[in-house]
């Protein structure tokens, strides 16, 4: 049975690419186009495949042993904080952060008077914590995109979301006001394929240690 290495879409699959190259591994030359039909690839081990996934399923797929090995966003695993995951390198790609964002006409600056705030986020764990820490009960609007437009449209007071330059946020006229974590993309594995599988496993963990320090 092939070892399945999970890749998420987007930015961070064109960031991956050089690194699964150091690493030695060449999936089919269609794994990066984002038109492809195909979700699962092979490579240039017989051993292992590739599957492309969204960003936030990588994390689902190596959990419940989908995949065994897999690259995904820190943001994914504070949000999800699956147990069955362990996260050994940080391939020092992906770099962004978590933070709150508000309508630049309208900041609010003192949260202590507030006990009640409502905030839409793809990350309603991450956002009910953070708020929590500030004696402050989140209402959170889940949305999967398209964050910005939800003050404006009265949705909610507040954003919770995923920046990397800010420059989506000031073009919808927000602005960011808190920083809750800086994230950047790990290596996970699945802990219990780490133990049945362990030779396999730790191979990939070494490849991919190797190619941080080439």
């Amino acid at each position: 049975m092939s070892i399945v290495l999970a890749l998420p879409k987007g930015r961070i699959l064109d960031e991956a690419g050089p690194l699964l190259a150091r690493a030695g591994i060449a999936p089919a030359a269609d794994y990066a186009d984002e038109s492809s039909r195909r979700l699962r690839f092979p490579t240039n081990h017989p051993e292992l495949d590739v599957i492309r996934v969204r960003s936030f399923d990588v994390a689902t797929f190596v959990a419940f042993g989908g995949a065994q090995i897999g690259i995904c966003g820190g943001d994914v695993l504070m949000e999800f904080d699956y147990q069955e995951i362990y996260a050994p390198l940080d391939l020092g790609i992906g770099h962004c952060r978590i933070s709150v964002a508000e309508p630049k006409d309208d900041v609010h600056t003192n949260f202590a008077s507030l006990s009640r705030i409502r905030v839409a986020s793809k990350y309603p764990n991450l956002a009910k914590k953070h708020f929590a820490a500030k004696g402050i009960q989140a209402e959170v609007v889940e949305l999967n995109g398209s964050m910005e437009l939800a003050p404006g449209l009265g949705l909610s007071r507040l954003i919770v979301d995923l920046v990397q330059t800010g420059s989506t946020l000031k073009a919808n006229g927000l602005v960011e006001t808190d920083v809750i974590a800086h994230v950047s993309s790990r290596l996970i594995v699945n802990r219990i394929a780490l133990k049945t599988r362990p030779d396999e496993v730790n191979f990939w963990i070494e490849s991919f240690r190797k190619a941080l320090a080439a």
